[in-house]
């Protein structure tokens, strides 16, 4: 074995993504010392995905003060790497850490966003990738766009900064002063879910609670991103109301594509291209990835499948560690997955047994290799 990748997910509420390959490198080094081994650590788009990417390839951290999610003074952050890429995550300064029990998604907002992306425009950056995840915030992308330049009238021409309670008074929408920096700049949007801008799958029914949200409450931020839908579409010509994954992180991902003119993308699938994962597998004997449980929600094309399918082209082995291992994950094998092994060391439910899950991680990595030396591989 001379070459190994590792490109796990974060087993959520348990371990990093970067803690997983640091355990994972030293139960191979323990066995092929000589082996070069690369971590890429994978974040999905939500808190810790610019440390994840600094991480992989290095570069370098910008701190800026921009506005937090009740527009208070706060300092914000994103990365720079290959030199012109920056990597945002809306976490960073609207995400629901940062209200704690404050929760109020109807007046939360996501300019924060809208001004590290402009920082990042003005700071010489060509490719923007903008993750979406863990937000309190239900604008869709409303404030980020004014903080770009994108004015929002109500019916009397009076400019303001929508909210998640505003959406409806949008009358007009003028991007004509939009930041000159941005044009013809790649903004590449990082989601992972496919729900739409409104409706019972959408925004606000699906993640509202979870920001605070009552069921009162849930009907009429829904009521408030489909007036807003409407008006998009009179006024931009754009139809973001069936766009999979328009309803990520409070309709962002819609808003993203209606006024920054985004692609959305799977984070796996974005992560892989800029961290150039298919000229990394060149000559890899092995690949190592995982989750906290992989089941049939993981088929859907998350991390696991999304670095077999790459693997499988390529025809190097990837081995899954993970948490669980849920039923009918069978797929998983015609993807380019070559095997599944829990660290779940006890059979126990794996709640019950997280704590132990770094050394079980460990173990379970060690006696891999202890397998793989033994056959001579």
């Amino acid at each position: 074995m001379k070459k190994i990748l590792l490109i796990p997910d974060s087993f959520k509420g348990t371990m990093s993504s970067s803690t997983i390959c640091g355990i994972m490198e030293r139960s191979i080094k323990r066995h092929y010392p000589e082996a070069e081994v690369i971590q890429i650590p994978v974040a999905d788009g939500g808190e810790g995905s610019v440390d994840s990417f600094l991480t992989a390839m290095g570069g370098q951290k910008v701190t800026v003060e921009v506005s937090g999610p009740y527009f208070e003074k706060m300092e914000g952050f994103y990365g720079i790497v290959n030199g012109d890429t920056a990597i945002i995550e809306m976490a960073a300064c609207a995400g629901l850490p940062l209200v704690g029990d404050d929760k109020r998604p109807d007046q939360t907002t996501t300019y924060g966003v809208g001004e590290l992306i402009a920082h990042a425009a003005r700071n010489g950056c060509r490719k923007i990738i903008v993750g979406l995840g863990g937000s309190a915030t239900n604008d869709a992308g409303t404030g980020a766009a004014a903080a770009v330049g994108v004015r929002f009238l109500d019916t009397t021409g009076k400019s303001f900064i929508p909210t998640g309670g505003t959406l409806s008074q949008v009358a007009q929408i003028d991007t004509s002063q939009r930041l000159v920096e941005l044009e013809g700049l790649d903004i590449l949007t990082m989601c992972d879910i496919d729900n739409p801008f409104a409706g019972k799958t959408g925004a606000a029914y699906i993640f509202g609670p979870q920001k605070g949200a009552d069921p009162e409450m849930v009907q009429f931020l829904d009521g408030q991103l489909r007036a807003l839908s409407k008006t998009i579409v009179q006024q931009l010509g754009v139809d973001v109301a069936e766009v999979p994954g328009a309803g990520a992180a409070g309709g962002m991902g819609g808003g993203m594509v209606a006024f920054f003119g985004s692609r959305l993308q799977m984070g796996i699938e974005v992560v892989l291209d800029t961290v150039g994962f298919d000229q990394l597998l060149e000559q890899a004997d092995m690949v190592f990835t995982g989750e906290g449980k992989i089941d049939t929600q993981s088929l859907r094309g998350k991390v696991v499948i999304g670095v077999a399918r790459r693997t499988k082209r390529k025809g190097v082995p990837l081995v899954a560690v993970v948490g669980d291992i849920g039923d009918n994950v069978e797929g998983a094998y015609d993807e380019g997955v070559s095997a599944i092994f829990s660290i779940n060391r006890v059979a126990k439910d794996f709640k019950q047994v997280i704590a132990r899950a770094p050394q079980d991680m460990e173990l379970t990595v060690d006696n891999l290799m202890r397998f793989v030396k033994r056959m001579g591989w």
